[in-house]
């Protein structure tokens, strides 16, 4: 019982860690500097790795179910921080914006301590979060504005 208890937790936080990761590598340079001059009190964060930018080779697929082809490249930039508080947060960002990736990263190690977690949540990933639904809520309106549908008539049997 206690193995399985452990088993959720740990998927739970791999999760939100997921979710976090995703909606830090989406966020806006300008969200994520107002978050950091809004902190109260800002923590050292000293550089691991980076932040580098490089190029990753982005997979497509043909109809979403064909066979993988190599699509292209893409500019990406990463960032690994280790905060005096011993965590460690990763981010990775597609363009060249390295304060970004750095914010990004300081962001995901806030985000894995359980006293700045909170803050994190309510003041950067929510935001993010709507402006993202929002834009695909927009996004899906348009498109469905020009949808069109086909049908067929039935022609008397001859």
């Amino acid at each position: 019982m206690i193995l399985a208890d452990r088993t959720d937790a740990a998927s739970q936080t791999a999760s939100g860690r997921k979710r976090a990761a995703d909606l830090l590598a989406r966020a806006e340079r300008s969200e994520l500097s107002a978050v950091w001059d809004a902190l109260p009190e800002k923590p050292a964060a000293h550089p691991v790795r980076g932040p580098e930018t490089g190029l990753v080779m982005v997979r497509g697929r043909i109809g979403g179910g064909g066979a993988p082809f190599n699509l292209g490249e893409v500019t990406v930039t990463r960032a690994t921080v280790r905060l005096d508080s011993g965590s460690i947060g990763h981010a990775q960002a597609l363009g060249t914006d390295r304060e970004k990736a750095r914010l990004a990263a300081i962001f995901d190690a806030l985000w894995q301590d359980e006293a700045t977690q909170d803050f994190v949540e309510q003041a950067l990933l929510l935001p993010i979060a709507e402006r993202i639904a929002t834009a695909e809520r927009r996004k899906a309106d348009e498109t469905a504005a020009t949808r069109v549908d086909f049908f067929t008539m039935v022609r008397g049997d001859n």
